[in-house]
């Protein structure tokens, strides 16, 4: 009489919960989201305050939107020593920045990730040597009943098995080589990139740096003028109480300091944003307040007034992003020589040597013909070879013909791409040129202006200090005046700025010394 399936089944039942149990794990994560949309996520935290991984802490009334704080998280990375006592020359801006922005770290990181990965590619075509091991034991028992009585067998086996493999891609009609080449070329671009993130940030901290500069002479000019506002409204006093002015007179003359007042405001509050745009540019800590000195107001060297033509046939040679495009068009180009030889054949060298060895241990009960009751084995094995091999791809579906022609066509690009760097490149120079030539002209004509505002400003405040000009044209000059020394300062600092602009545009960060 068959035995009941009972017994079977109930083994199987654990086996099935757990499998239920595993299906339901993925859908089960959804306890780590947001329970609902309408209202904040009230993670769980760590006793740092740190968030963890877990099902959202139930919902309460009072729950608030703001997350929980973090202190590690919060940790400022670490500035370079600032010398409160120095004032930091434009050089030595440029310095700080190069050394603590970390857009040149990143830049440096990936640079050398493509150097690695040139390696990379070096290491695929050398010998290629592997060992393995392997190690086993098996057992093994039967029993039955004969008319000679219950025979049983025990079967035990182990055994080891050592291999030494070596694969080398001998000859493969310079594909390899074409491989190699694409690698180092994108090494090249990466390193070529390093060097534009350097002179990118001795631009803009070089036109932040005269941004700022302008921002605070527009401040020192401002304090100036409100000295001279109180020189008039001292003047406007003093004729009234003489019976030669009027009240309206001292009106006006109040009137015009509190406007210059709070010109002076707004001149502060812009010197406070442009500063805090050079130390964003530089990169380090907004909390960082290093001096800055003022630049010596020498006229720009006529070195960069070239003629246009002159310039851009000697920038184009060395300019980052055109020699990055360039070096890009040779790796596409290594890239689809690569891919024409995966149609040709491919010369490979394999070669292995291996031991085995191993142990069998058959014990029987009772011993069968003429087999004793116990029979121990032991054995190994040695071996080597060698190949030499030709492949030759026949067929593959068009997949090497799609390949090759996609190699093709990022190669086009790739020269399209140094095309496009050049045009570019030639606008950006172009551009600079025109603002540097304006920038200067508008400088000189600037110089020009403030040296006669302030002749008519003395002129007109003499007159009406001796009563015979009028105050409106003394506060005309005065507010002339300041005009005058602002568009001074920002031409100057315009000027500045475009030859910065001019200079890494022309790839010549060098000249940026001859300002």
């Amino acid at each position: 009489m068959p035995l009941p399936e009972t017994p079977r089944l109930s083994a199987r039942l654990p086996w099935l919960a757990l499998l239920l149990s595993l299906a339901g794990c993925a859908t089960s994560s959804l306890d780590l989201a947001p329970p609902r949309p309408d209202r904040p996520w009230d993670p769980q935290v760590n006793a740092d305050g740190a968030i963890i991984p877990g099902p959202a802490r139930a919902d309460r009334p009072d729950a608030s939107y703001t997350l929980p704080s973090n202190a590690r998280a919060a940790a400022l990375p670490a500035s370079p020593e600032i010398d409160a006592s120095h004032e930091y020359t434009l050089p030595e801006l440029i310095d700080l920045a190069q050394s603590a922005n970390p857009r040149t770290r990143i830049a440096w990181n990936t640079a050398r990730n493509a150097a690695l990965a040139a390696g990379v590619v070096k290491s695929v075509y050398l010998p290629q040597l592997a060992a393995s091991a392997i190690a086993g034991w098996s057992h093994g028992h039967w029993a039955n009943n004969t008319p000679l009585g219950q025979a049983t067998d025990d079967n035990n086996t182990h055994g080891t098995l050592s291999v030494l493999s070596l694969q080398w891609l001998l000859f493969d009609f310079g594909g390899k080589q074409a491989r190699v080449q694409a690698a180092e070329q994108a090494g090249v671009a990466s390193n070529i990139a390093l060097t534009a993130i350097h002179q990118q940030i001795i631009q803009e901290v070089s036109v932040a740096y005269h941004g700022y500069i302008a921002s605070r002479s527009r401040t020192v000019n401002a304090r100036q003028s409100l000295s001279n506002a109180n020189v008039l409204l001292d003047a406007a006093r003093a004729r009234y109480r003489q019976g030669q002015g009027t009240v309206v007179e001292v009106a006006q003359a109040t009137q015009n300091r509190e406007q210059v007042r709070l010109a002076l405001v707004v001149a502060e509050g812009a010197e406070q944003d442009t500063y805090l745009g050079l130390i964003t540019a530089m990169g380090i800590s907004p909390l960082a307040k290093p001096r800055i000195a003022a630049l010596a107001d020498q006229s720009l060297s006529p070195a960069l007034t070239r003629p246009v033509e002159q310039i851009i046939a000697d920038a184009l040679a060395r300019r980052p992003d055109v020699l990055a495009a360039y070096a890009a068009e040779q790796a596409e180009q290594a890239k689809a020589r690569a891919a024409d030889s995966d149609f040709l054949p491919k010369v490979f060298m394999s070669a292995s040597t291996s031991y085995a060895s191993g142990r069998s241990s058959i014990t029987a009960v009772p011993a069968l013909g003429q087999q004793a009751a116990t029979v121990n084995l032991d054995g190994s094995r040695s071996g080597s070879n060698v190949f030499l091999g030709v492949t030759l791809p026949l067929y593959d579906g068009g997949m090497r013909s799609a390949v090759r022609m996609q190699a093709q066509n990022d190669a086009a690009s790739a020269g399209e791409r140094l095309s496009r760097a050049k045009q570019e490149a030639t606008r950006q120079i172009v551009a600079a040129q025109n603002a540097l030539r304006s920038g200067i002209a508008a400088n000189e004509a600037a110089a020009s202006l403030l040296k006669a505002s302030r002749t008519t400003y003395d002129a007109a405040l003499a007159s009406y200090r001796n009563g015979i000009g009028s105050l409106m044209d003394a506060t005309l000059a005065q507010s002339q005046m300041l005009a005058a020394q602002n568009a001074y300062a920002d031409s100057l600092g315009n000027a500045r700025s475009a030859a910065t602009v001019l200079a890494v545009a022309t790839g010549r960060v060098s000249l940026l010394d001859d300002r």
